[in-house]
């Protein structure tokens, strides 16, 4: 009887999960829209005084995605105001929504990573997360394995799509 030779355990193969790069935290949506009066108008007395009252510690140890859900012209201030309450305890706060919070937390983690060891090797970026992997992501990804990646494919080792060859 012949012996059942994994290949894809023999090769050199090397699989990148952006899933491993997930920041872990609580992300939170801070919508401006409930301080404005009537959802609508910034009174900065009234902003200001919501500021000083409101406890920011409920945000330690969060991911912060800052926005106004109606349609209010919110001056660039109030962002900035909300931004240093919300600093000393969150871990990061940006403007826009869950989605921008992931798409810049994955960009700042991709661009501080080493990726050398992918030099000369075949990989494969593995398509399925449980986690919310932003597909920019994927897209920084590709642009930073390219360059030094023998070859690049897309999904599991068992049914990968080819996405690039060296020449």
């Amino acid at each position: 009887m012949d012996e059942i030779i994994n290949k894809v355990a023999n090769s050199k193969l090397v699989v990148i999960d952006l899933e491993d790069f997930y920041p872990e935290g609580p992300r939170v949506v801070f919508d401006i829209k409930d301080w404005l009066f009537m959802e609508l108008v910034l009174k900065e007395k009234d902003f200001r005084e919501k500021a000083k009252k409101h406890d920011w510690s409920q945000y330690k140890n969060t991911y912060v995605a800052l926005h106004c859900s109606s349609d209010a012209i919110v001056p660039g201030w109030a962002y900035l105001l909300i931004t240093s309450c919300l600093a000393p305890h969150a871990l990061k706060v940006v403007t826009g929504s869950l989605t921008d919070l992931e798409n810049i937390l994955y960009t700042e983690i991709l661009n501080q990573t080493n990726f050398s060891a992918y030099r000369d090797v075949p990989v494969i970026i593995k398509g399925c997360s449980n986690k919310p992997v932003p597909e920019n992501a994927y897209t920084l990804l590709i642009q930073k394995l390219q360059p030094i990646a023998k070859s690049i494919f897309y999904g599991e080792a068992c049914s990968s799509v080819p996405i690039y060859k060296r020449k």
